[in-house]
């Protein structure tokens, strides 16, 4: 009787862990490169997480001309790579180019339904789930942490989007009327999430979407999709968190009280010039990185850490 009764009393204890912790841990990273070492989920497994948050290329299958010959495979390998702590952690994903199948791409590239559905196997995604009945990889999840609702909602920055202006790389605003990121159907559902009831709203976009100043793909490419996201989340700028990758640089914004943390690359350090932004806290970072919240009671505390898991930024967001 005695060790049934331990052996309960441990069972309890275990099982509500998660429910009673002090914090709640995120990571979360973007631009992970099957073919390249991946050194850094040595430093993300001593975080002992709650989640980790897949931003966007999360593969590099993607090839000159969009053939998705090298996708499967790309895939094949990154699952044999990836840490086995994974699997016993919540894990969210949303893609970008180089796992949507083609550089810089959006709406108009011929062969996205076939991507998605190499998607929704890697991801393991349940044929129930809206993303395996729909075009486009969006969705979103309510959890609860310390007694308050977070809604967490990924959007999807590729399906849709229409056609980028300027040359590659150096791009230029797309002011045509029409002109979309998520399209009509992903804007009204997103309408639709924003009008129920939450305590702190989270949105993952694979593209920044404070940062105006440099001349890569960015939600300013499109001013008025931009202004259009700002409209509808003004009423909930105190307690937002916005979070993208893509820029194999880290970084974080603030705009109008709402912070955006980019996290990039994991694996693949970006160039070592000099870039800034009229809404960059302090400065980027070329190095390997991945983004760390802890959720407390009252506070959200945001870092970007490098390879070694030393902090390189800190802010905090009360809620």
């Amino acid at each position: 009787m005695k060790k049934f009764c331990l052996c309960f009393f441990l069972l309890l204890i275990f099982s509500s862990n998660f429910i009673y912790a002090e914090s709640i841990k995120i990571g979360l990273g973007s631009c992970l490169d099957q073919d390249y070492p991946q050194p850094i989920w040595q430093s993300i497994k001593k975080e002992n997480l709650n989640y980790f948050i897949f931003l966007g290329d999360n593969v590099y299958g993607d090839t000159r001309y969009g053939s998705l010959r090298k996708m499967k495979s790309a895939y094949d390998k990154q699952k044999e790579v990836l840490p086995d702590f994974l699997n016993d952690i919540s894990i969210f994903s949303i893609w970008d180019d180089h796992d949507f199948g083609i550089n810089d791409g959006g709406a108009d590239y011929r062969f996205k339904r076939q991507a998605q559905e190499l998607y929704l196997d890697f991801w393991e995604i349940a044929k129930e789930d809206d993303r395996s009945n729909r075009d486009g990889i969006y969705f979103s999840k309510d959890e609860i942490f310390f007694d308050k609702k977070f809604k967490f909602i990924f959007l999807d920055t590729r399906f849709f989007r229409s056609k980028l202006k300027g040359k590659k790389s150096n791009y230029i605003e797309n002011i045509e009327p029409d002109a979309t990121i998520l399209g009509d159907t992903q804007w009204m559902w997103f309408k639709n999430e924003l009008k129920s009831d939450f305590d702190f709203l989270f949105i993952f976009s694979s593209i920044q979407i404070i940062a105006k100043d440099h001349r890569f793909e960015k939600w300013s490419n499109f001013p008025n999709e931009r202004a259009k996201l700002f409209e509808l989340i003004e009423q909930f700028n105190d307690k937002t968190i916005l979070f993208s990758g893509d820029r194999h640089r880290a970084g974080i914004y603030k705009k109008n009280g709402i912070i955006e943390i980019t996290s990039s690359s994991m694996n693949k350090p970006g160039s070592s010039f000099n870039e800034t932004d009229n809404y960059l806290i302090g400065k980027t970072y070329p190095q390997e990185n991945y983004g760390f919240l802890e959720i407390f009671k009252n506070t959200i505390q945001i870092k970007i850490k490098d390879v070694d898991g030393k902090d390189l930024v800190t802010v905090a967001q009360k809620y």
